[in-house]
Order: structure tokens, then sequence, then C-alpha cells
């Protein structure tokens, strides 16, 4: 195969056809309009429409194909490199999983005047041939069909992380309240499941008829001091919660609903995504967790399955 290298720097790739291997002597593979398939010039950043990004924590991967899904570059890229790369192409369609920090990531090319569009990785699966990569981010954002998740802002994110941070002190309270119950447990004091019946373990504790070792009692008073701890925080961030969403007015007009109070609206402006992406209000149900996911045969329905985060 011969190569012909033009003056703008471009090459051109063609069949030196001499040997009666690719075709008899004397008859070019590349004649009449099949010469246009025997070449390829390197692809050009006007040529890319589309770019699937794989995000990490120290190396990604930037995927570039035509309007036609044809692969114009694949590159492995630092985080440093990230924005230098984007900022060389006209602006384009660019492609990514939500993940962990793909928010900021879609911030920032956005000012770079792409448009971004974050894909729920349940829905890029169906893409996949025979493993993940960003090729198949890109062939899911092309789909006219396909729903996003829409870039959230920083503020957004800060009212997210609220939540966030109290349901991990709830986890942790709820971890601290259970290995309270089974150190206990061990010295015939039984406590039902839940935060109400921390008294009964208190109660016990402080019982002088109980013959507890004292390192028992000092490391149990450790764990409820933690406790303690969490839920002075849990109620503090509530506080702060209710303060937010009494200074919103969408906050106030969905508090109108019966049934949401203070720290439901705001976690629905927080968490949820605009109302603007579902066309009705059952679709927003759906996405609630209200319906159920439809993956059943023989008319038999399966369970509920939400897809909104935990908080709501």
């Amino acid at each position: 195969m011969g190569v012909e290298i033009y003056a703008s720097g471009h090459r051109r790739y063609g069949y030196n056809v001499t040997d009666g291997v690719d075709a008899p002597h004397g008859i070019s593979m590349c004649q009449g309009s099949v010469a246009e398939t025997c070449y390829k010039e390197e692809a050009s950043t006007t040529e890319v429409s589309i770019i699937g990004i794989d995000l990490a924590k120290n190396v990604f991967q930037a995927h570039g194909a035509d309007a036609i899904g044809r692969r114009v570059f694949s590159k492995k890229l630092s985080r440093s490199q990230l924005l230098k790369l984007l900022s060389v192409f006209p602006p384009c369609l660019v492609a990514m999983e939500a993940c962990s920090s793909v928010h900021y990531w879609g911030r920032r090319i956005a000012e770079l005047g792409h448009e971004v569009r974050l894909i729920q990785p349940i829905y890029v699966k169906p893409f996949v041939k025979r493993q993940k990569n960003d090729a198949a981010d890109a062939e899911a954002a092309s789909r006219p069909t396909m729903r996003f998740v829409q870039v959230k802002s920083a503020e957004q994110q800060a009212a997210g992380m609220a939540f966030k941070t109290r349901d991990l002190f709830v986890r942790q309270k709820t971890q601290a309240i259970n290995a309270l119950r089974g150190h206990l447990a061990e010295y015939g004091v039984v406590a039902p499941q839940g935060a109400v019946h921390l008294k009964r373990l208190q109660a016990a504790l402080a019982d002088e008829e109980d013959t507890f070792p004292e390192a028992v009692k000092r490391h149990a008073e450790l764990i409820l001091d933690q406790i303690g701890d969490l839920q002075a925080r849990i109620a503090q961030l509530d506080e702060e919660i209710a303060a937010a969403s009494r200074a919103d007015e969408r906050a106030a007009r969905l508090m109108t609903i019966p049934g949401v109070s203070p720290v439901t609206a705001a976690a629905i402006l927080a968490l949820a995504p605009d109302p603007a992406a579902f066309r009705r209000g059952r679709d927003f149900s759906a996405w609630m967790g209200l319906t159920p996911r439809q993956h059943s045969s023989g008319g038999i329905r399966a369970a509920l399955r939400r897809q909104a985060p935990s908080s709501l």
C-alpha cells in the first residue's frame, strides 16, 4: 500500500497493485467512484460532531465521532489535558456517564460552548457490545429518544450536600445504636430495633442492680456520647434545611401540597431534576418510584423501583 502526502499535511492511503494478489495485473483497485473508499484523510477538528468522555480520578478517555458515527479519534488524557483538548474543537455534543464529579466537568465543558449531555449508566448499558467504554456513551447520546441528566449548578450541589451529610449522620447513628444493642445483648439486656428504644439501654446501664463490668459501662458511655453528638448534628441540619425552605418561594409553593414538609420541599428542589424535563406529572411519579418499572412478562408485574435518590 502506497502513501501520498499532500501539502496540507493530510495523507492519502492507496493500493499499489503490482503483484496480482489484491487485483489482476494492470487493474487498479482505486478506479472511478471506488477510489473514494480506498483512502482516508486524517481527521480534522471540524469533522467531530460528538465526543464521548469516560471520567475517572486521574486518567480520562475521549472518543470522537463524526455525524454518521464513524470514529475520528480516541485519546487517553490526564485531568489537566481534558479542557485543553476540548477547547480546540468547535462547539459540539459532549456525552458523559452520570457519575462522580460529572456535574463539575459538565459546567466547565459548557463554558467552552459545547452542549453537554449526561446519561444514566442504566441507559448506556443497552449500547454495550462487549465492554463498557466511552464509545458506547457517544452512541447513546446520539439517540433522539434518549433521556438525559441535567447538569447541576454549584448551588444545587451545595444544597444537596446538606441532605447527603444528614443521611450520613443518620446511618452512623443507626450503626452506633445497633452496636450498643449487640454489646449489651451479651449481658442479657435486649432492646427492640429503633432509636426510640435507646432509653431502655440507657436505663439498663444506669440500673445499680445490674452488675456490668466497669469496662462495659465505660465503653457504652462512649457510644452513647457519640449517639448524642450525632443527634445534635442531625437536629442542626434539620433547622438549616427548614430555614432554607421557608426562605424559598418555590419551596413555599411545594409545602402547600398536603404531606410535603419543609425538609421534603427542600429535598425536591435540591435533588430532583428540573420539572421541565418531565412531560407530565406521571413521569415525575415514575421517577420518584411511585409506579412499577416494567420488565415483566406473563402479566406479572415486578416490584417498585425508583430512579430518585434515596434521600427522596
